[in-house]
């Protein structure tokens, strides 16, 4: 059996195919993508946005840092990292919407977590090194496995099949003492039927920020066997994390004069405390079974569990002993009601199910029909493993056991008019349930929530001659995530809907490509924190009826010449909740504990989502086997609660990297790979996160707030030498 590999250069920022392909491969990413993924893959004539990373790109990016910061340079991604460097834990907003709302799958298999729904990638260290291809779908996209996709999809594959042994070292070394390890080795195909591929990392950095180290561990093994028309495929890969938390951010005065402060630990007296880290393990197993009966129709499902265990620790300074479930200590004539404790908080769990697809094929129609089933069952359980006082070691003061099932199915067909003229429509039903428990601060309430959830999407495509033009429709529901439920009996949240309108045009030369699209978003009970409290005390998110986000995403990449190109896209857009009440702790109120004092608002920007988002390069290519580029992002501002309050604000900033790769082949070895980086040329001070807590006091509303700094000026440099 002979498969014939095709790879295809990549625009940079613009995240295109490159303009020097011909419109008649344009299409290759998507043919060449493993069937296990074709199944919730855009194609070119699917009606929605989407931008194609393939193996290429990917490794230019690569130098340890998390998935979000692979995805930066393309549209309308914002990014952040608590350590400040792209190591350790990180996050991702694309449109402004967080990564509890972007549906994250691994080879098609569902990878958000069940309760919170938000993606971890700090538990995959240098997944990047095995991934040959990612999609991003911005919007609803199309059906996807896994948690409801409200505001963009990604699409990861690491199944590629590699026809020729290979070996491969990776080192890199930057700022902060950062450190990357990888070592790749793969078998090729072994009497034209099997193939073994592996791979082992390791990932260390201090952080920019006080104590933010991650000490990361991973390894990936794939066996594959394959016929003529029969593939089968076992994955397993595991990530080991240990990173000391960064995760309360700073305050503004902080932010002038020590911008690297790290509170956590410093409960502790004296030095702050040394293990206060996260420590978590996830293993992932992957079973694929691909079978072509003839060339009209194609079968694919997969097995999958996921199993993982860990804890974070805290030093946590004068704790009431009611607080973990005990009644205060009496020594003699002394009674003691508070003490300090180490706790860790554990999560034990076990994520498993399966996916499949059918796809049928003709001249003029393709019918997919796929969907899966998921289980997942998981502990919450809290420690002390050392106090001061009142407490046996080992004391388990909350146990709280939760489940989730997810069943989806769905049917995607697309029919082709004409060669240029072609339709798509699909439909999605998705089955939620997810049973709670207890939480550690209410542990006698118990949650079962069901959910059903029909989700049509249709759209038209119009592609010829270079031109590429769509508009589409879609909805999503989701379901609420797990800290939502704890609002009380009394006060249940309710799913979030979207309506998703999208329409966009592009234009393919050989030397020049241009895209628009435009994009209408509307929440219909979109859950925001408004500071409303809930029955326990703890502020919640709450549904608001109406916001919206409408905007127009442009792209655009030029070969101005053999040795020069340019790329770039920016992102316009307007985010609005169109009404909501902001509840606040009013220290001003006549009663024995603190009050609420309620604000109105109309026609506010939603938390965290920048009205204008930019990048570029520039690619000089002085010789053969040089590349030197230039890469600019810019954010705009964003406020850290939906009140468009200036004095809860992160402020715009734009910085500047610059990047070398030069490569050498026959040198000693097969190739050299040398990549070297420098990040925040100008050294800009800037912040991508935070948060803010309001409150009144004295008659006047105040606001205190929090930052997340990133790095100043900090460098790269990677040595990959292919054996």
């Amino acid at each position: 059996m002979k498969r014939t590999l095709l790879t295809l250069s990549y625009l940079g920022v613009a995240g295109i195919l490159h303009a020097q392909q011909p419109t008649a491969v344009a299409d290759s990413f998507y043919q060449l993508s493993p069937i296990e993924v074709k199944a919730i893959r855009a194609g070119e004539k699917t009606p929605f946005t989407k931008t194609n990373l393939n193996k290429a790109a990917i490794q230019k990016l690569n130098q340890g840092q998390d998935i979000p910061f692979i995805l930066n340079r393309t549209p309308s991604v914002v990014v952040n990292s608590d350590a400040g460097t792209g190591i350790g834990y990180t996050g991702l907003r694309i449109r402004g919407t967080d990564a509890t709302r972007i549906n994250i799958t691994l080879n098609g298999i569902p990878y958000n977590d069940a309760e919170s729904q938000g993606s971890f990638f700090v538990n995959l260290p240098d997944f990047t090194s095995s991934v040959n291809s990612i999609q991003i779908q911005r919007g609803v996209g199309t059906s996807s496995n896994g948690t409801g996709a409200f505001g963009a999809t990604v699409s990861l594959s690491t199944n590629e099949v590699n026809e020729k042994p290979y070996a491969e070292l990776n080192n890199s070394y930057g700022s902060f003492n950062t450190w990357k390890n990888t070592i790749k080795v793969g078998s090729g195909l072994i009497n034209n039927a099997f193939t073994l591929d592996a791979r082992l990392s390791r990932i260390a950095s201090d952080g920019y920020v006080d104590r933010a180290s991650s000490d990361l561990q991973a390894f990936y093994l794939s066996g594959a066997y394959l016929r003529d028309r029969t593939t089968l495929r076992f994955n397993v890969f595991s990530g080991k994390e240990k990173t000391y938390q960064a995760w309360n951010g700073i305050s503004a005065d902080q932010l002038k004069n020590n911008r690297t402060y790290n509170s956590s630990g410093t409960d502790k007296p004296g030095e702050p405390y040394d293990n206060e880290v996260d420590n978590y393990n996830q293993t992932h197993y992957q079973l694929f079974f691909d079978h072509q009966a003839n060339s009209r129709w194609h079968l694919n499902t997969a097995f999958f569990l996921t199993r993982g265990k860990g804890y974070y620790e805290n030093y946590k300074g004068d704790e009431r002993l009611s607080k973990y479930g005990l009644a205060d200590l009496v020594l003699g004539d002394t009674t003691i009601s508070r003490t300090d404790v180490v706790r860790q908080k554990w999560l034990d769990n076990y994520f498993y199910g399966q996916i499949f697809s059918v796809r049928y094929k003709q001249e003029k129609h393709e019918i997919t029909v796929g969907g899966g089933w998921s289980r997942y069952t998981g502990d919450h359980i809290g420690k002390i493993i050392w106090a001061k006082y009142g407490f046996d070691n080992g004391h388990t003061y909350y146990n709280n056991p939760a489940n989730k099932t997810d069943l989806n199915g769905f049917a995607k067909w697309q029919y082709s008019f004409t060669n240029a003229w072609s339709l798509f429509a699909d439909v999605q039903y998705r089955y939620v349930q997810h049973q709670m428990r207890g939480f550690e601060d209410n542990p006698t309430l118990e949650v079962k929530r069901k959910f059903n959830f029909i989700n049509p999407k249709i759209g038209f495509n119009y592609l010829n001659n270079g031109w590429n033009a769509f508009i589409s429709y879609a909805a999503a529901n989701k379901e609420p995530n797990r800290d939502d439920f704890e609002a009380g009996k009394v006060s249940q949240p309710k799913h979030e809907q979207l309506h998703d309108f999208e329409a966009g045009v592009e234009k393919r030369t050989d030397k020049f490509y241009a895209a628009a699209n435009l994009y209408y978003m509307l929440y219909k009970d979109q859950l925001v924190l408004t500071g409303q409290i809930n029955d326990v005390g703890a502020a919640t998110r709450i549904n608001v009826p109406d916001s919206y986000r409408a905007g127009i995403e442009l792209q655009g990449g030029y070969i101005i010449s053999k040795w020069l190109n340019i790329n770039a896209n920016a992102t316009f857009s307007r985010n609005k909740v169109k009404a909501f009440t902001e509840f606040m702790d009013d220290y001003d109120a006549d009663w024995e504990w603190v009050g609420l004092h309620s604000v109105n608002h109309k026609n506010t920007d939603i938390a965290f989502s920048p009205a204008v988002i930019a990048g570029y390069d520039v690619n000089f290519l002085p010789k053969k086997n040089l590349e030197i580029s230039l890469l600019g992002k810019y954010v705009g501002k964003q406020y850290t609660d939906n009140t468009q309050n200036s004095t809860r604000l992160l402020n715009d900033f734009y910085t500047q990297d610059v990047r070398a790769i030069l490569t050498l082949k026959n040198k000693l070895f097969k190739q050299w790979h040398i990549i070297g980086q420098v990040n925040n040329l100008f050294d800009k001070k800037y912040e991508p996160n935070g948060w803010t807590y309001a409150y009144r006091l004295g008659g006047n509303i105040t606001a205190d707030n929090g930052y997340f700094p990133m790095a100043g000026i900090n460098f790269m440099i990677g040595v990959n030498i292919s054996l």
